[in-house]
C-alpha cells in the first residue's frame, strides 16, 4: 500500500471506544471531534477520530483529517440491511448516494445535485485489499441520509429508487468530501437492522453489545493492507 498517512471517521462513540481500546499503542489527540487517537502500523500512520452522527458531522471531520495530510480516508460503522444483505454481514458498498437530498419538485431525479456529481465511488483499490483482508462482501450502493430508516415502507423507497445495499447516516457525506478533494475512500460496514419496524432494537442490540466485533475485523484488516499479517 503506498499510503503513509490515513484518516480513519467513526461517527458513533459506542464504536470508536471498543475499537481504540483495541489498539496496543495509541495517542490521544486533542481536536474539536468527541475523541481522537493516533496510531502506527508499520510504516503508516492513522489518525482516527469520532466525528458524530450525520452528515454534517461525518463531512467535518472528512475534510478535517485531510486538511491534516492523510491521503485515503476509511471508515467503519453499523448499517441498515436492504437488497441483498443479512443482519451480522460485513459489507464494502462500492458507490454512495445521499437519499434525503430532494429537488425532485424542480424538475431532478432523487438525489441529484445540479451541475455537480452526485454518485460517489469507493476507491477499487481499497475495495479489492479489504474485501481480501476481510471477506466482507462489496455490495452494491449505500444510501446515506439524516435519519434512521426504521420503516418498511421507506426501506422499499430506497430499494426500489436506488438499487440500495444498505442505509445509513455518515458515509455519503465522506465520500462526496474525498471525491471533490480526489482522495481514495472505502467504507466497512456490519448490518445491524434491517431497516424496518423493529429496526432501532436490532440496532441498538448490536450497538451495545458488539462493538469489539466491528473494531476487530476493522484492526485486523488494517494490519493486513499494512503488510503487518
Amino acid at each position: 500500500m503506498v499510503y503513509k498517512k490515513i484518516g480513519i471517521v467513526i461517527a458513533d462513540d459506542d464504536e470508536f471506544i471498543p475499537f481504540s481500546g483495541l489498539l496496543k499503542e495509541k495517542t490521544e489527540y486533542n481536536t474539536p471531534f468527541r475523541h481522537s487517537v493516533l496510531f502506527r502500523i508499520g510504516d503508516v500512520q492513522f489518525f482516527a477520530v469520532c466525528s458524530g452522527m450525520g452528515k454534517v458531522n461525518a463531512a467535518a471531520a472528512t475534510m478535517f483529517l485531510i486538511d491534516r495530510g492523510c491521503e485515503a480516508i476509511f471508515n467503519f460503522g453499523l448499517s441498515g440491511g436492504l437488497k441483498g444483505v443479512k443482519r451480522g454481514q460485513f459489507i464494502l458498498p462500492d458507490s454512495f448516494i445521499e437519499h434525503d437530498f430532494d429537488l425532485t419538485p424542480l424538475g431532478y431525479k432523487p438525489c441529484e445535485k445540479p451541475l455537480q456529481d452526485y454518485i460517489y465511488k469507493a476507491d477499487k483499490e481499497l475495495l479489492s485489499l479489504f474485501s481480501e483482508a476481510s471477506g466482507a462482501y462489496v455490495a452494491s450502493t449505500a444510501v446515506c441520509g439524516d435519519r434512521f430508516i426504521s420503516d418498511k415502507k421507506t426501506g422499499d423507497f430506497l430499494i426500489d429508487t436506488f438499487s440500495a445495499s444498505s442505509c445509513d447516516m455518515e458515509t455519503a457525506a465522506m465520500a462526496s468530501v474525498c471525491h471533490l478533494m480526489n482522495v481514495p475512500f472505502v467504507s466497512m460496514r456490519r448490518i445491524s437492522d434491517d431497516a424496518g419496524d423493529n429496526a432501532s432494537d436490532s440496532y441498538s442490540d448490536m450497538n451495545r453489545n458488539d462493538g469489539k466485533t466491528l473494531g476487530a475485523v476493522f484492526i485486523d484488516s488494517l494490519h493486513f493492507i499494512c503488510g503487518e499479517v
